[in-house]
């Protein structure tokens, strides 16, 4: 056994490592002692709560605004069926989250459609947390919107303030209720960031007159709605504009007078009735490789309002093409493309009289025709 000489150090004066170690240790513990005795306090109590006051006034209005629309609100779940690659059975298995909001007492639920779109079978969950199954009564893809129907009790029915969108304004205050990462009921704050925006629908068609908002939209909120600072239903978050699919400042949403036209065709319909001339048109790349301005006519329907007005379709003699009468116009606006022509239609409906402006053999010419169903 080493004597305390032998671990502190010879007589020749040199310490030994371990004894450095030792009179470290000790230095420490001796250092301790005294501030664990110092700042212990046996008689320490909870601080006394200082008074707040009452909230300021724009907390208390967002607080009433979530009280009041919050039970509005939906959380949507989809699910669709995998065959098990060892049983081939199948297996349901979730495939996606949304939001939702209730439209009317009869128990339909408006959404975005690429919330529902490939699922199987559909999930409503209510404020109160109970769960109802859904059915898809109709959809309008080209404006990612579609209407669902459950069968909860008239209790839990609370439909959303429907508002307007036509007299928004950049900079006024918006809020946006959903389901954001599963996690439910959340609501997010901000202004409209800009008006009159243009997105690509699931289907490739621009949705025009979009709601741009810097309120936090991420995966989840989708077909929750965009809520003005009276509570008013004024938009459906949609998109979020982010190379992560996370939220970074950008949000789109359909504009409620949109949806105010879509929602009732989709309850009587099953889809939206869109008016047409009942032409073919040419895609834009075949127009850009003619270097045409407007949108060729290729052909029309017999008896459709393009054939009774006397619009020309293209023509092929041979080997001679002889190229159809170009629109150029719908109403006084300039139009340029087949997707332009769709989003000018579709401000009227089934059976107006409109103005279409062509141009045949070099002349401008206007044309006034009735509109039909699409397709018709």
């Amino acid at each position: 056994m080493q004597s305390l000489k032998d671990i502190l150090g010879s007589s020749s004066g040199k310490v030994s490592p371990l004894a450095i170690i030792i009179v470290a240790f000790l230095g420490i513990w001796l250092l301790l002692q005294p501030l664990e005795r110092n700042f212990l306090d046996k008689k320490a109590v909870p601080r006394v709560v200082t008074a707040r006051g009452d909230l300021a006034q724009d907390e208390q209005n967002t607080i009433a605004l979530f009280k009041h629309a919050s039970p509005s609100v939906v959380y949507i779940t989809t699910i669709a069926l995998r065959r098990n690659i060892f049983s081939l059975n199948a297996v349901e298995i979730p495939q996606g989250t949304g939001s939702g909001f209730i439209w009317d007492k009869k128990g339909r639920v408006v959404t975005n459609y690429h919330v529902v779109s490939d699922a199987n079978r559909i999930e409503v969950t209510m404020a109160d947390h109970s769960t109802w199954e859904a059915l898809l009564v109709g959809a309008a893809p080209d404006k990612d919107l579609a209407v669902l129907q459950i069968n909860a009790p008239l209790h839990l029915l609370r439909p959303i303030s429907v508002g307007e969108s036509v007299e928004l304004q950049v900079g006024q205050k918006v809020f946006a209720i959903g389901n954001p990462f599963g996690l439910d009921q959340t609501i997010t704050s901000g202004i409209i960031s800009a008006l009159g925006r243009g997105i690509k629908s699931i289907t490739g068609r621009t949705i025009r007159d979009m709601i741009q908002t810097d309120a936090a939209i991420n995966p989840g909120n989708s077909g929750g709605p965009l809520l003005d600072s009276a509570g008013r239903l004024i938009g459906v978050n949609t998109a979020i504009f982010s190379s992560s699919g996370a939220y970074a400042g950008i949000g789109f949403a359909v504009p409620v007078d949109e949806v105010n036209r879509v929602v009732p065709q989709l309850i009587s319909n099953g889809r939206l009735i869109k008016p047409g001339i009942g032409a073919s048109l040419a895609d834009a790349r075949l127009v850009k490789r003619l270097g045409i301005e407007g949108v060729l006519v290729l052909g029309v329907e017999p008896g459709g309002p393009a054939h009774q007005a006397g619009i020309r379709p293209t023509k092929q003699y041979g080997n001679e093409i002889i190229l159809g009468d170009i629109i150029t116009g719908i109403e006084n606006v300039t139009v340029g493309s087949y997707d332009d022509i769709r989003t000018e239609l579709e401000r009227f409906s089934v059976g107006d009289q409109v103005t279409v402006h062509i141009i045949r053999d070099d002349s401008p010419l206007d044309i006034s025709l009735r509109l039909s169903v699409l397709g018709n």
